[in-house]
């Protein structure tokens, strides 16, 4: 429910709330980025941690909330959905949009690519497998054939996973000598603009989903085609404004970190969090393998375009913009019945 229920649930009030949230989700990245930018030099974090660990972390929020929404109200699925869509549109249409509005190539490094990447792909795994064990041990009786429940002790998995990733930050932190000089920067006023920052982004994707929401039912939108476009890309919307906006001033550490770091941190903290503020929560592997599939080869085609040359080119972007467009195209002819690959949707 858009603003409480203050406005009539019409979709030109929806249609309103998604522009005006869009602007405030604009002005919430830029004071977290820019905040971001001036913590990171005052404690001397090299560019590489600053994507993926304080940027990303700020920018996943939204994706955060949706999944403890979506699990509060027992729609849990449609959370996980939005979560993966939203993994898959950071992972393509992100890195695209970077080198296609740079005019110029996105420049990676080996830190990108041998340590970002590849503990990406062990998280996917690690959520994988996850849920295969959900499946195994808490089957579900008269739902999905092949479905489970998320309890407590297996969301720790994905969780020790992401210790081990922060702790392999921390060391790469102990092991970095910044070379810019901090100057004299404000952290308290910078730390209290982080804080505005996230706290607009959240209130306003929050909104922008419900609008979004309406919107689909005035229109008749299936919920799973929702989930997993329309919804994952207004949750990434911060990721997309904080990457591309560092990729145009020559960051392209910090543009592809926050991608990785972000798509980290929703799927071995955003998830399990939900289950463990709800307790537990039902999971369909027929949907999960096809989805996470999926997330699987964007991300090595993200790895196979940065590691030649260790840049994005025009090209390459342009090619991973037309794997989504592929994607969204895969998913309408699901929706409409032409394939059948996600036998639970």
């Amino acid at each position: 429910m858009v603003l409480g229920g203050v406005l009539p649930n019409t979709p030109v009030v929806y249609a309103a709330v998604v522009a005006v949230a869009t602007v405030l989700i604009w002005f919430g990245s830029g004071w977290l980025e820019s905040s971001a930018d001036h913590l990171s030099a005052h404690y001397g974090l090299p560019g590489v941690i600053q994507g993926s660990i304080v940027v990303a972390f700020g920018s996943s929020f939204p994706e955060l909330a949706s999944v403890v929404f979506t699990a509060l109200a027992g729609s849990f699925d449609m959370g996980v959905g939005a979560v993966v869509g939203s993994a898959i549109f950071n992972i393509l249409v992100i890195p695209g949009l970077s080198g296609v509005t740079t005019g110029d190539s996105v420049e990676s490094s080996r830190t990108i690519v041998y340590k970002e990447a590849q503990f990406y792909m062990i998280a996917v795994s690690a959520l994988l497998i996850t849920f295969a064990l959900a499946v195994i041990y808490y089957p579900t009786t008269g739902g999905a054939a092949l479905g489970g429940r998320l309890t407590r002790p297996l969301a720790f998995i994905p969780l020790v996973l992401y210790g081990l990733y922060l702790f392999i930050q921390w060391q790469d932190v102990r092991d970095y000598e910044s070379d810019d000089e901090a100057g004299d920067i404000p952290v308290l006023r910078q730390w209290g603009k982080l804080a505005v920052g996230l706290l607009v982004i959240l209130v306003a994707v929050e909104q922008l989903v419900s609008a979004v929401e309406g919107l689909n039912h005035a229109f008749g939108i299936p919920e799973f085609l929702a989930g997993v476009t329309i919804i994952a890309a207004a949750t990434s919307l911060p990721d997309t404004l904080v990457s591309v906006r560092a990729a145009r001033t020559g960051k392209g550490s910090t543009s592809l970190g926050n991608v990785l770091g972000s798509n980290t941190f929703d799927l071995l903290v955003a998830i399990p969090l939900g289950v463990l503020i709800v307790g537990s929560a039902p999971v369909d592997f027929a949907v999960a393998v096809p989805m996470m599939g999926v997330l699987t080869l964007a991300t090595i085609l993200l790895f196979v375009v940065l590691r030649t040359g260790l840049s994005l080119t025009g090209v390459e972007s342009y090619a991973l913009l037309t794997a989504y467009l592929l994607f969204i195209a895969w998913i309408v002819s699901e929706t409409a019945g032409v394939t059948n690959l996600i036998q639970g949707a």
